[in-house]
């Protein structure tokens, strides 16, 4: 809003003054009501309305507006503000069209004319406030309309200069509309040489035009390198005094000097020596004044100085060709690693990634290994940390791999949460491409799940897998060291994994040492195998049946096993059919088949590692395209091509080429299977049900390692399976379903101990709290959990009405004579009782409107702390129970929901809409219902999921 003086538009200041003291809303909309009605009446009765008064009403209405109010009357009274020869008039008549006019209004012919009279005003005030309205609007109406005057008044010799930098920033604005509006030819090189006007202003303005020009077609605007490089030149060379109303805080032109940088960064190395030299000597000359002392103390300084520091070493990264530069541009950024300015420290590390990337740099860039690595650890902010991994995992080499991996290892214990995933691939991918010696990178890999063993993907375990496969000379070691590792009485669920798949494989090789002897690696794997997720049972059956082929004397045992009620009965499909068959296969076939059938895996097909693509698509741009050389016999496939087959082929399925079994479905077996060897010797009991069950895609419950308790149930906001408490004694999981009011849950308590936890009961706190909100029916359990044992409890529920905080449990049991209590808070959150409702935008704008009220409504601005993936917010989103709207928003990264929450009272209608802002790495979350404390309370619950 323009400044209201005391001795103008009294009436607005005394508006404005009366809506600020306004003590509730109802009081603010019946003075803006009033307000209105009295301005209506002015522009419907008053016909001899002055400039004067015109302008005071209609800047009352842009007041209303900025308050939240529509407004749908005024536009022809701004509009006739458009030919008054007075600034302050003509100024809010474009402010209320800029702001509220319509591209389709019926007026737009009427603006259009008042703006091209504007335009050849031979007044310059009104020519530029013609182009704002013009930039602000932006329409390719406008571009169409404006298409010719704006170029024409930017390259005419009568222009004045303070016009060609509007025109200039004009012109780009329209540029960004409809590419089309710029005239080629000609015009070119006329708007290229506007980078040698007289006027800086003018230089720099088109320096943002050129920029945008050069990005869709540089070859056209080739001619502009030599002429920024030559501006560049006088202003680095001049001192501060030179360029006077250019200067900021003793840095002669830094914004200019930055864009200019920018600018020729999208060309390579200059072809011409004399231009080429000119470059390099702005850009030594740039790194000798960052050395000086500086003129000044204020951050203001320093701030412009080192703008145009950081946009010349980002022009010598690109450019990448004078050893020289490198090496001073990386020792230049060794001295901010030390900087008590935390941007600084940042933005030096960044930049550091770069130049190790380069082999000029890249010996330079090792020498600050030591500060880079204190960096990781000591760091407050976790974004200087992020980037200190960045550097580490971009340094490293075969010199110095060891090292790196083993301080990224040992920082990983107490890495922040958000970059433990991250920090986990780049271990891996490291481990693997400087592996002299495989011995280390299984044993690198095994610490990894060791020590954060929920962060370890997929792709992280399968892959060292592969390669133990592939390379005689580490299988030994590696199933012993796994064997060693599944001894921990906290072992990660991914650990007993590739244990379970390692062992079944090469167990063998080991099993002469009495130690490991075969019945010992069984009860060591079985001793996990009830406290694992079903999708590990199965790769565990499957270790099991080649046992069987490896080791006859176990074959009873195994059998036992496989003949179990919890399996051969178990609601799980997967497990009841390898169960059954891997039963009949062990009785029925002869000893040659069953060493066909379960034969040990063959060498993998040469292809890329998958763990690779996985860190790509976390960090697009930053990890180069040949990350990866191992230096194995046979490289490995990828794992993502591997995973989409069914899993009964593991069973019953025998390549053709070499008759092995992949049993955790790491390859993707050949397209013709001889099936029929084995049917025949199985016959009819053998079980050929087509189950698309993926085993490597179901859900987990990763147990923990820690001996801490691990316990979060808010992360069961978006899922409903998992472990929902884990210490070293008991590991408590729970599988829910819902719906509309109602809900069942199961819980699980598996005993990790090698006592039985006695006197166990488990029941809720205080409900008669709940009954009101929450009906709960709760089964009772067996007195006595055994030694490595899992019992269940049920839990019925109905949502009665809605609720703020879910209900806890009081665990109470007895272990090793000593009492144990356990509180824990179920997962049973008002979003479980969600019906997802699809809705087109009609009716979802329609009812968002309706639920406008601040009672209605509920709002959170929070900062992202997991990364803004969208693709992961999505599938949050999908997980809370709401239906996903597509094509709803005009904006593709928004995302809208609806949904109803049934309770046996009523039904509560919810829309939601989340704004990612990845710029700021910001959310705006909105949630409009029905009923304000279901507002309030989903906002709650979605504000610490992203």
């Amino acid at each position: 809003m323009p400044a209201v003086r005391g001795d103008g538009m009294r009436g607005l200041a005394v508006f404005i003054s009366d809506i600020r003291n306004c003590k509730s809303k109802e009081a603010e909309v019946k003075r803006i009501n009033k307000e209105l009605a009295n301005i209506r009446s002015k522009f419907k009765g008053d016909k001899t309305l002055d400039g004067y008064q015109k302008k005071k009403y209609v800047c009352k209405l842009l007041f209303i507006f900025l308050l939240g109010h529509d407004i749908d009357f005024g536009h022809m009274e701004a509009v006739n503000l458009l030919s008054s020869n007075k600034y302050s008039e003509k100024q809010i008549g474009y402010l209320f069209i800029s702001v509220l006019v319509n591209t389709n209004s019926d007026l737009i012919k009427l603006i259009i004319q008042s703006i091209k009279n504007d335009l050849s005003s031979r007044n310059p005030i009104h020519v530029n406030l013609a182009m704002q309205c013009i930039a602000n609007i932006g329409s390719k109406e406008m571009a169409e309309a404006f298409g010719y005057d704006i170029p024409k008044l930017l390259v005419s010799g009568d222009t004045m200069d303070v016009v060609k930098q509007s025109a200039a920033l004009c012109l780009l604005r329209l540029f960004r509309t409809s590419q089309e509006i710029i005239p080629g030819g000609e015009w070119t090189s006329r708007i290229v040489h506007l980078l040698n006007d007289q006027h800086l202003g003018v230089v720099t303005a088109a320096a943002s035009l050129i920029d945008a020009l050069v990005k869709r077609n540089p070859d056209e605007y080739k001619g502009c390198i030599s002429l920024a490089v030559s501006r560049l030149s006088r202003i680095v060379t001049s001192s501060y005094t030179d360029l006077q109303d250019y200067t900021y805080y003793f840095v002669p032109a830094p914004w200019l000097s930055v864009k200019l940088l920018r600018l020729l960064q999208n060309y390579t190395p200059p072809e011409d020596p004399g231009v080429r030299g000119r470059l390099n000597e702005c850009l030594e000359t740039i790194l000798n004044k960052a050395q000086e002392p500086p003129k000044s103390k204020k951050v203001q300084h320093s701030n412009a100085k080192n703008a145009v520091l950081f946009e010349a070493i980002s022009l010598i990264i690109h450019n990448d060709s004078e050893p020289n530069l490198l090496v001073r541009a990386c020792n230049q950024l060794g001295q901010f690693l030390s900087n008590r300015e935390t941007n600084l420290r940042y933005l030096a590390l960044e930049s550091m990634c770069l130049l190790a990337t380069s082999e000029f740099s890249h010996e330079a860039v090792k020498k600050h290994q030591e500060v880079v690595i204190l960096s990781m650890k000591m760091e407050k902010d976790v974004s200087v940390r992020q980037q200190a991994v960045d550097l580490l995992y971009a340094m490293c080499d075969r010199s110095n791999a060891e090292e790196i991996v083993q301080e990224m290892l040992n920082y990983l214990e107490t890495a922040d949460y958000s970059i433990r995933e991250e920090m986990v691939l780049k271990v891996a991918i490291l481990a693997e491409k400087y592996a002299t010696d495989y011995t280390w990178y299984v044993d690198v890999i095994l610490n990894l799940i060791r020590i954060a063993g929920d962060y370890v993907s997929e792709e992280v375990w399968h892959r060292v897998i592969q390669i133990v496969i592939n390379r005689d000379d580490v299988q030994g070691y590696a199933a012993k060291t796994v064997f060693e590792a599944l001894q921990a009485p906290a072992c990660h669920e991914n650990m007993v994994k590739v244990g379970g798949y390692i062992l079944g494989e090469f167990g063998n090789l080991i099993a002469g040492d009495q130690r490991s002897a075969p019945v010992v690696q069984f009860q060591l794997l079985h001793s996990k195998y009830h406290l694992c997720s079903p999708m590990t049972r199965a790769l565990l059956l499957s270790t099991y049946v080649k046992f069987v082929n490896l080791f006859p004397e176990v074959k009873t045992v195994v059998q036992d096993v496989f003949k179990q009620h919890s399996n051969l009965r178990s609601a799980d499909a997967e497990l009841q059919q390898r169960a059954s068959e891997y039963l009949q296969l062990s009785i029925i076939a002869s000893t040659d088949v069953l060493a066909t059938v379960l034969e040990e895996m063959p060498s993998f097909p040469e292809r890329e590692s998958s763990i690779l693509a996985v860190l790509k698509k976390k960090k697009p741009g930053r990890v180069p395209e040949n990350e990866i050389r191992p230096a194995l016999t046979h490289s490995i496939p990828s794992s993502d091509t591997t995973t989409n087959h069914n899993s009964n082929t593991h069973a019953n399925t025998v390549p053709a080429n070499n008759a092995a079994t992949d049993l955790l479905g790491l390859s993707t077996p050949p397209a013709s299977t001889n099936v029929g060897v084995l049917l025949d010797v199985l016959g009819d009991n053998y079980s050929t049900t087509n189950n698309n069950t993926t085993a490597t895609t179901q859900q987990q419950i990763p147990p923990v390692q820690q001996p801490q308790n691990l316990y979060n149930p808010k992360k069961f906001v978006c899922k409903n399976n998992g472990v929902l408490f884990e210490n070293d004694l008991i590991q408590i999981g729970v599988k829910c379903e819902f719906r509309q009011n109602l809900g069942r849950l199961g819980l699980f308590y598996g005993n990790k101990t090698s006592f039985p936890l006695q006197s166990f009961s488990a029941g809720l706190i205080n409900p008669s709290d709940w009954v009101s909100k929450l009906s709960l029916q709760i089964r009772p359990v067996e007195p006595t959990l055994e030694a490595g044992a899992q019992i269940q409890q049920m839990v019925n529920v109905e949502c009665v009405e809605d609720y703020t905080d879910a209900p806890s449990m009081n665990i109470t049991f007895i272990y090793n004579n000593v009492p144990q209590k356990l509180v824990i808070k179920l997962p049973i959150f008002i979003n479980k009782f969600f019906e997802p409702t699809e809705m087109n935008g009609d009716s979802f704008f329609a009812r968002w409107k309706n639920l406008g009220g601040n009672p209605q409504k509920s709002q959170l601005i929070f900062r992202a702390t997991q990364g803004m993936d969208l693709t992961a917010t999505r599938t949050k989103l999908s997980g809370f129970g709401m239906q996903l709207l597509d094509g709803i928003d005009p904006n593709p990264d928004n995302f809208v929901c609806a949904g109803i929450v049934h309770t046996r009272a009523q039904q509560i209608g919810c829309l939601l809409r989340l704004e990612p802002n990845r710029q700021a790495q910001m959310y705006r979350l909105t949630v409009r219902s029905s009923k304000e404390t279901v507002s309030q309370e989903i906002c709650e619950l979605l504000k610490d999921q992203f």
